[in-house]
């Protein structure tokens, strides 16, 4: 089958409304649902950490610099204010006692638990009135359009972090761009398996860890 030519506007169109989405994901989904569960306790960019240690293994300072993409420091110092707040914990790690380790605290399940309650309640009657195979559809031709996207921007030694707290094990992106997977960073993985199984680990370049970390 031939490839089908579109005019620039078909394109924006399409583009115009991935970015509205995306803004709609953003600012409903998950800004307004945070401050109905934690009000003020919590920016967007904190909570996002909080839920990279509790849907992974990925738990050091760098892991979290890699995951908010800002400096060591800066990663140290949101770290910090989640540690006092009593929201992390932060422990030495084995056997690198060097090497910082990361855990959630009793408050912060309390606020991750809530806001998937109210996550799963307000996308179910969203989403309800489309099909299954409408949203798999879209979902397909989506990660499609992405994999092109971040094949051809980045270095095949990077870490992808395109799809921020939405994992799953199934990911065409990282199937079809071929990309370090954040989540599978340096052999840690994804801590909850669908029937039981372990999704595919990949290593991340050394090179690339120290370029990330730096």
């Amino acid at each position: 089958m031939g490839r089908t030519a579109h005019d620039e506007s078909t394109i924006d169109d399409f583009l115009g409304s991935a970015q509205v989405f995306t803004s709609a994901v953003n600012d409903i989904v998950e800004q307004r649902l945070l401050e109905e569960v934690a009000g003020n306790a919590l920016t967007l960019s904190q909570f996002r950490l909080l839920k990279m240690v509790s849907l992974t293994n990925a738990r050091t300072i760098t892991d979290a610099t890699l995951f908010l993409g800002v400096s060591a420091a800066a990663a140290s110092k949101a770290v910090d204010k989640l540690v006092r707040r009593k929201l992390l914990r932060r422990v030495e790690g084995h056997p690198d006692r060097r090497e910082i380790q990361l855990s959630l605290t009793p408050a912060s399940q309390r606020y991750l638990a809530a806001y998937d309650e109210k996550k799963q309640r307000k996308l179910a009657k969203i989403f309800r009135q489309f099909a299954a195979s409408e949203l798999k559809f879209a979902a397909k031709l989506l990660d499609n359009l992405s994999a092109i996207l971040v094949d051809h921007a980045a270095d095949p030694n990077e870490v992808c972090l395109q799809c921020g707290i939405y994992f799953r094990q199934r990911c065409l992106v990282r199937q079809l761009a071929k990309r370090n997977c954040f989540y599978l960073l340096n052999g840690s993985h994804h801590k909850h398996h669908r029937n039981g199984r372990h999704p595919e680990r990949e290593t991340l370049a050394m090179s690339a860890t120290k370029e990330h970390a730096d």
